[in-house]
């Protein structure tokens, strides 16, 4: 089996580098300042499960020819378009995609793009970084991986991928016919968690000690499950249960990455994830306020941001 990951960064080159530690084939496709990088030093990764480092296949765009049979897509969602350009030489008709990226809107592209055939569902769950060095540091003992058809169907790609990654300790890796519901559950999970700590540019639990904000955020946590349930796949009560704890404790630190990536001045994926669910609560005539004023509250970062304005 010929494994293809796009880039190798965190999330990717964790994963993959991974599935190179266990023996599999696999090649990262890179630009050329990241392919320097790891032909003179291979791929490092730092974890309390154990380091790796050691020599890798690293191509560039123009080097790319022939038919991956699994390709880890692992981008940001406002590079999508870029990365599905880089992909399509590498895509044959039994190849199969598994997108490990924020939101659910990608899957929709990719299905556009490439059918519905060549794209399966994907959910990471993982605390990684990588430093300017090049090197992967895991930084937490998160390292699980999960992935299926959109179908349901235990195909032999997804057995075959998940054997691969069975071979390192250093991934726990999940094959499911139920990985849409599992994406949807992460997206509504996403979307409220991202949504109302980049909005409020604070923690979960600097808005829980609010007057309003668990209430906030239990209010735009259910129209974000709506918009799940209009979708046909409705959260289950043991999620809806946990979450509303989760947004409920006033001692909580968590935030999404979409707050960090503000407070750094970063580019953010609010179009992939909130504008997302703000149109398809438009479409299925779910109350749209809170949505449209997170979303908002996000485009003016992003104008102020495109304007030096910080």
């Amino acid at each position: 089996m010929r494994i293809l990951c796009l880039g190798a960064g965190a999330v990717g080159g964790y994963f993959a580098g991974r599935l190179a530690e266990g023996g599999a084939d696999v090649t990262f496709l890179v630009r050329e300042q990241r392919q320097k990088n790891l032909i003179e030093h291979g791929l490092r990764i730092e974890s309390a499960l154990g380091n790796f480092s050691g020599p890798v296949t690293a191509i560039t765009a123009s080097e790319l020819a022939g038919a991956f049979d699994i390709i880890l897509l692992t981008c940001k969602a406002y590079d999508l378009t870029a990365a599905i350009d880089a992909i399509a030489p590498a895509i044959g008709p039994n190849t199969g995609i598994v997108p490990l990226l924020n939101g659910i809107r990608h899957v929709d592209l990719l299905n556009e793009k490439f059918g519905r055939g060549n794209v399966l569902g994907g959910v990471a769950k993982i605390a990684a970084t990588l430093a300017p060095d090049g090197t992967i540091k895991h930084l937490n003992d998160w390292r699980y991986i999960t992935f299926g058809e959109q179908d349901g169907a235990m195909s032999p790609r997804v057995m075959a991928l998940k054997a691969a990654f069975d071979k390192t300790t250093a991934v726990v890796a999940t094959a499911t016919p139920d990985v849409m519901q599992m994406m949807w559950e992460k997206v509504v999970h996403l979307a409220t968690a991202s949504g109302m700590t980049a909005a409020m540019r604070a923690n979960i639990g600097e808005i829980a000690r609010t007057r309003d904000g668990i209430s906030l955020m239990i209010g735009f946590f259910e129209r974000n499950a709506a918009i799940a349930t209009a979708e046909g796949y409705p959260p289950s009560a043991k999620f809806m249960d946990e979450f509303r704890h989760y947004v409920s404790s006033v001692t909580s630190t968590n935030a999404a990455s979409m707050l960090r990536d503000i407070e750094r001045h970063g580019p953010i994926e609010a179009d992939h994830i909130v504008g997302d669910m703000l149109d398809r609560a438009l479409a299925h005539g779910i109350e749209p306020t809170l949505h449209r004023f997170v979303f908002s509250n996000l485009q003016a970062y992003e104008q102020r941001r495109a304007a030096n304005r910080l």
